[in-house]
């Protein structure tokens, strides 16, 4: 395996781990961002206030997104075995 072919499989792997978190990220962000503005509205300060609708979002976001993040997944080890195959 060349350093070129190298290269080529970790930037695959990179890019589809981005693809395979940013969705979740963006949505814990977001609620994030929501739940301190309504903090920063209402002066409540409550701790558990902005773990437990994160912990609920990011539950739902990656029941949601699971099977693209699985296929994702899968298409990357799909690419990287025909890669093995082709070398052996």
């Amino acid at each position: 395996m060349t350093g070129a072919e190298v290269l080529d499989v970790a930037y695959d792997a990179i890019w589809v781990m981005i693809k395979t978190a940013a969705p979740v990220m963006f949505i814990a962000l977001s609620v994030g961002l929501l739940i301190a503005l309504f903090q920063a509205l209402t002066q409540i300060q409550e701790m558990t206030l902005t773990f437990v609708p994160k912990i609920i979002a990011i539950f739902l976001a990656l029941f949601a997104f699971l099977p693209f993040m699985g296929e994702s997944l899968g298409g990357l080890m799909q690419r990287i075995a025909e890669r093995i195959a082709g070398l052996a």
